[in-house]
């Protein structure tokens, strides 16, 4: 009985570590994905935060394969949407006018990769 509930505790603490790497690779994109943005467009440091949040999202669905490929593409489109939302008109000029920064924080080249 002690052998099981020791194994019990070790494949608990395991399935909780892995979680805490995945969680930490997710926020380490999204980090990655607002500070692009930031220095593309320097937004503030609570604007940043914001769009942290937002990629984290992004990149927790994009990662989960529970997710189908439509459900993808839409949270693709709506975090397209929800950036462009976010800004001034002059930082949506600025922004369209770099494609390949669109694409990368919206994800779309991530799923094209994986049709």
């Amino acid at each position: 009985m002690k052998k099981f509930v020791a194994l019990f505790a070790f494949l608990l603490a395991f399935s909780i570590s892995a979680n805490a790497q995945d969680r930490n690779q997710l926020k380490e994109a999204a980090v990655k994905d607002a500070n692009a943005l930031t220095e593309y467009l320097d937004l503030s440091p609570i604007q940043h935060e914001a769009f942290v949040n937002l990629f984290m999202m992004k990149h927790e669905i994009l990662s989960d394969e529970r997710f189908t490929q439509e459900r993808k593409d839409a949270m693709s489109k709506d975090v397209g949407h929800k950036i462009m939302a976010s800004l001034t008109k002059d930082q949506m000029s600025k922004l369209d006018s770099n494609p390949e920064l669109l694409q990368s924080l919206k994800g779309s080249e991530v799923m094209n990769t994986k049709k």
